[in-house]
């Protein structure tokens, strides 16, 4: 299709507007609907004084070419921060203290999280040769398979829990890690792969080490609304509720906005909304609704609780990233991120923030608790597992009903859904974190690409 082809997006997250930012960049015309009053779904921040507070994702990890070019490309560069040294180590809680995780080879052999059997296991997975297996596993059962159940409790829990705020015995092998999955079948040994994909990464000029962590000195919202700017406030529709999608040589979109029904036709449509929305879209004069089974599709509530200390009110050091909890410790809390330590600028002058993660698919109770119970449950949890003393001086919350799309175990027969909607409405294009993966680097992938398969 040429490049001039008028295109519809419907979904102003970050999926949405890379999409809508490449488009334009290839010079086709673009308007892209969004049912709120602002773009950049979850990814906000907020700044209140000397505090800055993430409303939804805290950090970036910056492991793919597509986000390192779109930060320069939108004169970003000079705004990007990395993570501090400060954050070096990962906390795991164990025995109810927080215990680093080994970050290479050797500190694992020091390392107190792991049993002398755990750490052997490790060395024994390097032995392992290439599988093709004949159905989906559970992502406990696949690590279990390749390291025991030790690294699946005190290893993949808990990080389970921070990136889905989910359960590794419900989640998808094949779909919740791809990458691993298709290590296993290519080489055997998943530190064997990695390995190897790290040489490829090192003889293709890339990064030897981990993939960095990264933000903006104003928070990751930074990133949404440089797209937005790109994209021009004419051509964005906020506050746009799509009612249905009509078929034909052009597509009709007809939409709403305060009471006002109004039809605009489009040579193609792209869609980048999350599961529900997708669901409940008619496709056709008919009333059809050819995506409803995605209703099915679990997203947990998750309340993040950002909490201002003096630094004198913490005894812990806070010299890292966070700490996370495995299921094992029975805590009321996800996880705690040391946000001041993570980024520069983030709490005032002998001050730290902490963000206090609750819910998830184990406590959706408190993913939509009020505030006063969440202050309750995060100030005992802060108190035991990080010695904070004393009230917040400053706090903030944001909560997500809907947080995180859970790939769990059958999550093939929606991304199937998906493709047979593709297939028997030519023009339509689907994709963003219901079906390419729920970080903020595949949702920017996923923009891109869909722009790619607009333009062809």
């Amino acid at each position: 299709m040429s490049s001039a082809a008028k295109v519809a997006v419907i979904g102003g997250g970050v999926t949405g507007l890379t999409a809508a930012y490449y488009l334009k960049q290839a010079g086709a015309t673009v308007r892209l609907f969004e049912g709120s009053d602002r773009v950049g779904g979850p990814v906000q921040s907020v700044r209140d004084g000397d505090w800055l507070v993430e409303a939804g994702p805290n950090s970036l990890q910056e492991n793919s070419s597509d986000l390192t070019d779109l930060i320069t490309e939108l004169a970003l560069d000079d705004a990007r921060c990395a993570a501090r040294p400060e954050a070096k180590n990962r906390y795991i809680l164990k025995g109810g203290k927080p215990q680093a995780a080994p970050a290479s080879p050797p500190a694992l052999f020091s390392s107190s999280l792991f049993s002398f059997g755990a750490k052997l296991s490790i060395f024994k997975e390097l032995l392992q040769r290439p599988r093709v297996r004949s159905a989906d596993v559970s992502l406990a059962d696949f690590v279990r398979s390749h390291f025991g159940d030790e690294l699946v409790e005190y290893g993949l829990n808990p990080f389970v829990s921070g990136v889905y705020a989910g359960d590794p015995d419900q989640l998808s092998a094949r779909h919740s890690f791809p990458s691993l999955w298709k290590i296993e079948q290519e080489t055997g040994s998943i530190i064997r792969g990695q390995i190897k994909a790290a040489k490829a990464r090192r003889a293709a000029g890339g990064p030897s080490g981990p993939p960095a962590i990264i933000s903006f000195n104003e928070g990751l919202g930074t990133l949404p609304a440089a797209l937005a700017a790109q994209i021009g406030s004419d051509d964005l529709g906020l506050n746009a509720r799509i009612k249905s999608l009509i078929p034909g040589d052009l597509w009709g979109v007809v939409w709403n906005r305060a009471g006002e029904t109004q039809v605009e036709e489009f040579d193609k449509v792209v869609l980048t909304l999350p599961a529900k929305p997708l669901a409940d879209l008619t496709i056709g004069s008919l009333g059809e609704r050819p995506l409803a089974e995605l209703a099915e599709i679990i997203y947990p509530a998750v309340s993040s609780l950002f909490l201002g200390y003096r630094r004198d009110q913490v005894a812990h050091p806070l010299d890292g990233f966070g700490v996370l909890m495995p299921q094992s410790e029975h805590r009321q809390v996800l996880g705690v991120l040391f946000s001041s330590s993570l980024f520069e600028g983030r709490a005032p002058a002998d001050h730290v923030g902490l963000t206090v993660m609750m819910g998830g698919v184990h406590r959706s109770d408190l993913g939509q608790a009020d505030e006063a119970t969440l202050l309750g449950v995060a100030q005992r949890e802060l108190a035991e597992i990080l010695g904070v003393s004393g009230e917040p001086v400053y706090q903030r919350l944001h909560q997500w009903p809907r947080a995180i799309p859970q790939y769990n175990l059958g999550y093939g027969q929606y991304l199937r859904a998906i493709e047979s909607c593709e297939e028997n409405h030519p023009g339509l294009l689907i994709g963003g974190h219901v079906r390419d993966g729920i970080s903020l680097t595949n949702c920017i992938s996923a923009g891109k690409k869909l722009a790619e398969r607009v333009i062809g």
